[in-house]
Order: structure tokens, then C-alpha cells, then sequence
């Protein structure tokens, strides 16, 4: 009875405390320290400096700022011009022509910056226009670019498996490398249906403004992209060979990211000093965020209230599909409402005893719950991707969710595919 009493208060205050705009992570500390105040034997006070401070101080952690830096730097190299242009002579033959490349773009992009949003903006700034001015329909245009954008939380380096590796305690490294088979499948999906589309209504996509290119050519015009692919694909083997562990890549791909920048002539003290900040700001956000969900996670188990809810889910008898469906359905709902990250943390501490309990593998669970998370970055009324194509585009989000339900529906098709085969996320993370 005092676990459910103590349910019921933590939940009012947590939905007072939101609602009342208070910032995410203080919102976690706040209700985990009233869940401890007043529902356990625990001093809060003592409680609170230990955890915020022992998560805050984790080497694991330290990979996130670095991989954030190194996305940063590289947003302000001179990749965003030159995407479509590397891109559009490799796509100009497939049926759908150049809305290929906003796949394609998000898919290199999601790679260097882990974030969903910033990759659709990226991508969308440069290849927008260009795809309008070459008479592509509006709602394809809009519906390529925000479901494949996307693959920012699901290709590595990915931010949200960093955080899901620190809050459920399990290596990134291998939750680096069990996202790349799912993220380059999903991405297959997205153009796939790009395609399909096409072949279907042929006399909807313009005939192309470009000749054919040979080889040659075509790596003549991707010169300014393949360092990126390169520096990606080195970051990506360099953790994958057991070289170097996650932290270490992320610092050789910040080395590398300045490099490039240097390179292209990009490197200044206004960048350098942009970059760091920006990603000083991005951090310090998630970092407060993890911090308030790890005192809650503590809270919550001196309350008793993970033991308890893992004993009621037990008590239903589910088998682990039934579980998963439950838990997809949950996250799809949670994320309607809450940002990837919050998402996440706010509730790791209840649903990872859960999944342990039912034998759940958690690398194979961390990717089914990015993707899961990825669904709701563009389903109303807070996906986070819809209002970055509102702000580009003025179209309104009703419009925006409609023309990106396809891509909803093939994310929805890929977490199927891998509950059924496992070993698409499973397999490499076995063979490090």
C-alpha cells in the first residue's frame, strides 16, 4: 500500500513539476528527492551529493561531450554545402532520382552528429530548395527528409545510445556497433520506399538536369565528401577492432574533425570557439539530465517501486513479444510527449529490471528502444522533427505528420523485423 501511495505522489509531482516548465533534469532531482524525503528511511540530502556527483564523474560519460564537439565542428566545416552536389551524380540512375539524397544525406550526417533534429536541419537547408527548384512534390520532399533525419539517434556515434549505455550500465562500444546493421537496414527501408513511389508514378518525378557521370566523375564531385565517410568509418572500425575503446574514438574524431576543418579552410577562432560552446551547452543539458534521472533511479529503489512494478508485470504473465509490443506501445505514447533523452532516463530505472527479469538481451534492447524513440521524433503533437520541417517549410504539422506516416510505418516494420531476427543487432556486438 505505501508503494502505491508513494506511486500516485511521485507522479503528481513529477506532471506538476513539468507542467510548470520547470527544466527536465531538476524535475527528476526534485522527485527524487521527495520520493526519498518522505517515503524512505534514507537521508536525501547525502543521497543526492553522491549520486549526482558519481554520475556526473563517469569515464564512460566522457565519450558524450567528445562526440558532441566532434559534430559541432564538422556542422561548420563546409559539409552542409557541399551534400547534395557529392551526393546527386551516385542517385541521378535510381528510380526517385534525387530524393535519394535526402536519405543519403541523413544517413552521413546522422553519423557526425547523433542528433535528429540538427541533421534535418542541416540536410533540409541545402537540399530543400535545391529538390523545389527542380520541381520534386512538396510532400515527398518534406516526408524523405523527416523520416530518414531520424537515423540521428540510431547510426554511430549516436548520443542516445551514449545515454542509454550509461543508464542501463552497459558498454556503447557495443551498442556503437549493434546500430549500424538496423541503421543501414532502416535506411534501405526509406529508400526503398522512395522508389516504389517512384516506379508507381513515374510522371511525378522530373527527368534529371544531369548527364551520366563515370566513375571519375562522380568521385570529382564527392572530393569534399569522402574525408567525412572516411573520418566516420575510422571512428566507427577504430572501436569495432577493439583498438580503441568508445572515449578514445570519440577524441580521435575530434582530432580528425579539426584536421578536416583545417582542410577546408573552415578552421578559425570564431569556429573553434562556437563549436566548443555549442557543445558545452548540448552537454551540460544532458549531463543535468542524467544526473537527476540516476538520483531518481536511487530513489526509486529505496522506495521499492522497480521491485514492485517488475513483480506486478511478472505477475501478468507475458510472454517477452507481449512485453515488447507493451513496451513499444508505451515509449511511442511517452514520446508524443517527451524529448528521446527524457524519454529514456526518465524511465530506465523502472523498465530495465523489467526486461532483465524476462531475459531480454539490453544491447538488443537498447536499439529496439532507439528506434522506438525514432518513431516518435515525427508523431504529433510534440515530435521533435515536425517542428524543425514546420519552421523550414510553414506547412502545418497535421500535413507534416501525413506525409512522414510512411516512414513511421517502416520504422514500425523494422522493430518487427528485429524482434524476429535478433541477430541483426546482436551479431557484431558478439563478434567484438
Amino acid at each position: 500500500m505505501n508503494e502505491i501511495s508513494a506511486s500516485i505522489a511521485l507522479i503528481v509531482v513529477l506532471f506538476a513539476l513539468l507542467g510548470g516548465g520547470v527544466w527536465v533534469g531538476l524535475t527528476l532531482a526534485g522527485v527524487a528527492w521527495f520520493g526519498m524525503e518522505f517515503f524512505s528511511s534514507r537521508a536525501a540530502g547525502d543521497a543526492m551529493a553522491m549520486t549526482i556527483w558519481g554520475s556526473s564523474s563517469s569515464w564512460t560519460l566522457t565519450a558524450l561531450p567528445l562526440f558532441i564537439w566532434m559534430g559541432e565542428i564538422l556542422y561548420r566545416t563546409n559539409l552542409s554545402e557541399n551534400l547534395f552536389r557529392s551526393l546527386a551524380p551516385w542517385v541521378n540512375r535510381l528510380p526517385g532520382r534525387l530524393l535519394h539524397t535526402n536519405v543519403l544525406g541523413c544517413t552521413i550526417f546522422a553519423s557526425v552528429c547523433g542528433s535528429s533534429a540538427a541533421t534535418c536541419v542541416t540536410v533540409g537547408r541545402m537540399n530543400l530548395p535545391e529538390l523545389r527548384r527542380r520541381g520534386y512534390p512538396d510532400a515527398q520532399i518534406i516526408g524523405s527528409l523527416g523520416g530518414p533525419a531520424t537515423l540521428g539517434l540510431l547510426i554511430p556515434p549516436s548520443i542516445i545510445l551514449i545515454v542509454y549505455g550509461v543508464a542501463a550500465e552497459t558498454s556503447i562500444a557495443k551498442l556503437f556497433i549493434a546500430g549500424v546493421v538496423p541503421g543501414l537496414l532502416l535506411a534501405l527501408l526509406f529508400s526503398g520506399w522512395i522508389a516504389g513511389w517512384a516506379l508507381l508514378h513515374p510522371e511525378r518525378v522530373p527527368d534529371s538536369a544531369e548527364g551520366h557521370l563515370p566513375l571519375m566523375g562522380k568521385l570529382r564531385e564527392s572530393r569534399q565528401l569522402i574525408p567525412v565517410v572516411l573520418l566516420i568509418l575510422g571512428v566507427v572500425a577504430s572501436i569495432y577492432s577493439g583498438v580503441a575503446t568508445a572515449t578514445e574514438s570519440a577524441a580521435i574524431g575530434v582530432i580528425g574533425a579539426f584536421l578536416l576543418s583545417a582542410w577546408q579552410k573552415t578552421l578559425s577562432w570564431k569556429s573553434f570557439r562556437d563549436s566548443l560552446l555549442g557543445a558545452t551547452r548540448l552537454y551540460c543539458m544532458i549531463a543535468l539530465i542524467l544526473a537527476g534521472a540516476a538520483f531518481m533511479t536511487l530513489s526509486m529503489g529505496y522506495i521499492g517501486l522497480p521491485r514492485q512494478l517488475a513483480e506486478f508485470v511478472g505477475g501478468l504473465h507475458l510472454s517477452p513479444g507481449m512485453l515488447i509490443v507493451a513496451l513499444a506501445l508505451f515509449y511511442i505514447v511517452l514520446g508524443c510527449f517527451l524529448d528521446g533523452i527524457s524519454t529514456i532516463v526518465l524511465t530506465m530505472g523502472v523498465v530495465l529490471p523489467i526486461i532483465q527479469a524476462a531475459g531480454i538481451d539490453p544491447i538488443w534492447f537498447g536499439i529496439f528502444l532507439v528506434i522506438t524513440v525514432e518513431t516518435a521524433q515525427i508523431t504529433p503533437p510534440v515530435g521533435f522533427n515536425l517542428f524543425v520541417l514546420q519552421s523550414m517549410t510553414g506547412k502545418e504539422i497535421t500535413y507534416l505528420a501525413r506525409v512522414c506516416a510512411p516512414y513511421f510505418g517502416l520504422m514500425a516494420l523494422l522493430l518487427v523485423v528485429l524482434w524476429h531476427f535478433p541477430a541483426l543487432a546482436t551479431w557484431l556486438p558478439g563478434h567484438m
